[in-house]
């Protein structure tokens, strides 16, 4: 199994459209990104933080590339937007990629790219390394709590 960790604004729609796909194991949203590693919403939504709102992808590479998770992050929200998504604003809901390794990184620039020439330049995705990855633990509990 690998892991994929992506920005797209909030976390929500973009968890459940990626949860239906195949190949996807298991879906989490969290933060990264950030000063630290622990924050809660409240803390990222006062934009001090530096934390995007993130999926987290556990995914069986057998079944789906992490390049086809790209083009799918691409297709799933506008790549074109800064620090917003629809009726979402602030930086936590940027678009970015954190990689894993020398390999995710160059897929992601390969992938970007070609987004950015089908968009005419005007992506402004972020590809940077996987850093203070944290879950939402207030939504974690809240389904534990249900489940």
């Amino acid at each position: 199994m690998e892991i994929a960790i992506l920005a797209l604004g909030c976390f929500w729609g973009p968890e459940i459209k990626f949860s239906k796909i195949p190949g996807i194991i298991e879906t989490e949203v969290g933060y990264c990104g950030g000063n630290s590693s622990i924050t809660t919403y409240k803390e990222v939504c006062s934009g001090t933080t530096n934390h995007a709102e993130v999926v987290k992808l556990t995914f069986d590479p057998k079944q789906i590339t992490y390049e086809e998770i790209l083009n799918k992050f691409f297709n799933l929200h506008n790549p074109t937007t800064l620090n917003s998504q629809g009726p979402d604003f602030g930086t936590q809901y940027r678009s970015e990629i954190f990689y894993n390794d020398d390999n995710q990184k160059k897929i992601a620039k390969k992938v970007f790219e070609e987004f950015n020439k089908k968009l005419s330049g005007k992506v402004v995705t972020k590809i940077s390394p996987t850093t203070n990855y944290c879950r939402a633990e207030e939504y974690h509990q809240k389904y534990l709590e249900k489940n």
